[in-house]
């Protein structure tokens, strides 16, 4: 695995431009392409140019090549905690906290802490490190993003549970796509250097397969190619109108979570701020509704909330006139919807709903778009 020199001193160079927290996070396609290799790489050339470097968190997974590169680097001792009677061990925030190095190593950014630790999610302790004013160099999965997640489980046939939000990104100072060919990553995992050889002929018929492997890849590569643009565009989108996206969902929308998921990369992708919309109306009142619903709305804005949305619950019977009254209010660009169940023959002669919608927003020029 080559160092990539360039790459190392940009970080170096945003580092010595600004105090305040800085965010480099390596993207991958899969396991064993080499995000911790290149982050440890990347530790001891900063540690080289008198950078104050710590690793917080690596995992090497018993790796040799990765197991050796941890020499001479700082470490921050890991906490222990006893979960269902075994001690485990965590990233210790507040030592990292204390210690306030400069820059902080902290792997497995989608990990899910255990029970009682002060965050839910890694992602959010790395968040908490940012807002010390330390900086971090962390590595993720595309698979892992939370925008993606049911395309994921299409391309993988995996239930994927440990997510970032995509917001994530627009924190990233840099994001650098570790990238092996196909044929060079299944190499690797038939030379033992990603698992142990009992697991390899499992991998290669499951999560390893090559048609898995390339659609991953190309997402990785889109991910990150979608990354730069938008940092490229930042300074020009100022002189244009800023695009305001709102998603509307109910408690009898099986597909919120999809809604919320398109809405919020449709925003990410224009670097705009957005809202989530729920109109409860006499009918979906706390005590009229079934609990699993009330549960799934419960998630649905928490969802939206990791992702950056603004959540709005409204109580109006009227669920079109509050809707014209938030696009007004926010400035709204672009509505989004479920697709309706009914035929579109049938929607457009005689569903009185979508007409009226459909009409006011004609009027003001706002786009729709009904996502499937």
């Amino acid at each position: 695995m080559k160092n990539n020199p360039t790459s190392n001193t940009h970080f170096l160079d945003l580092l010595q431009q600004s105090k305040r927290g800085r965010l480099k996070i390596y993207l991958g396609m899969s396991a064993g392409v080499g995000k911790t290799y290149r982050m440890l790489q990347e530790a001891h050339h900063l540690l080289q140019h008198h950078i104050d470097v710590q690793l917080a968190y690596i995992e090497t997974h018993d790796r040799a090549e990765t197991v050796a590169l941890i020499d001479g680097l700082p470490i921050v001792p890991r906490k222990s905690i006893f979960h269902k009677g075994k001690e485990l061990e965590e990233l210790d925030l507040q030592a990292v906290l204390i210690r306030r190095p400069e820059v902080v190593i902290v792997d497995e950014l989608a990990h899910h802490n255990i029970p009682s630790s002060k965050n839910e999610k890694r992602w959010q302790d790395v968040v908490d490190i940012l807002d010390a004013g330390i900086s971090v160099i962390t590595a993720v999965n595309i698979q892992h993003l939370e925008g993606l997640n049911a395309m994921m489980q299409q391309i993988t046939g995996i239930e994927i549970t440990e997510k970032i939000p995509d917001q994530l990104f627009k924190l990233a100072d840099e994001v650098v796509n570790i990238d092996l060919s196909v044929d060079e990553l299944i190499d690797r995992l038939k030379a033992g250097k990603i698992y142990q050889q009992d697991k390899i002929a499992q991998a290669l018929q499951h999560f390893f397969k090559k048609e898995t492997i390339i659609q991953l890849r190309e997402q990785a590569l889109s991910t990150v190619a979608n990354y730069l643009d938008q940092k490229i565009s930042d300074s020009k989108l100022s002189n244009f109108k800023q695009e305001q996206f709102l998603a509307c969902i109910s408690s009898n929308e099986k597909n919120a979570q999809m809604i919320i998921r398109k809405t919020s990369r449709l925003a990410s992708y224009y670097r705009s701020s957005w809202t989530v919309l729920y109109v409860q109306t006499g009918n979906e009142q706390a005590d009229k509704i079934r609990l699993d619903k009330q549960r799934h709305l419960i998630n649905n804005f928490k969802l939206a909330t990791e992702l950056g949305a603004e959540v709005m619950k409204i109580k109006n019977d009227d669920i079109v006139s509050t809707i014209l009254e938030v696009i007004q209010a926010k400035k709204i660009t672009t509505l989004c919807i479920g697709q309706p169940h009914l035929h579109w023959l049938k929607i457009l002669s005689g569903n009185q709903f979508l007409n009226k919608l459909l009409k006011n927003i004609a009027n003001r020029s706002i786009d729709l778009v009904i996502l499937s």
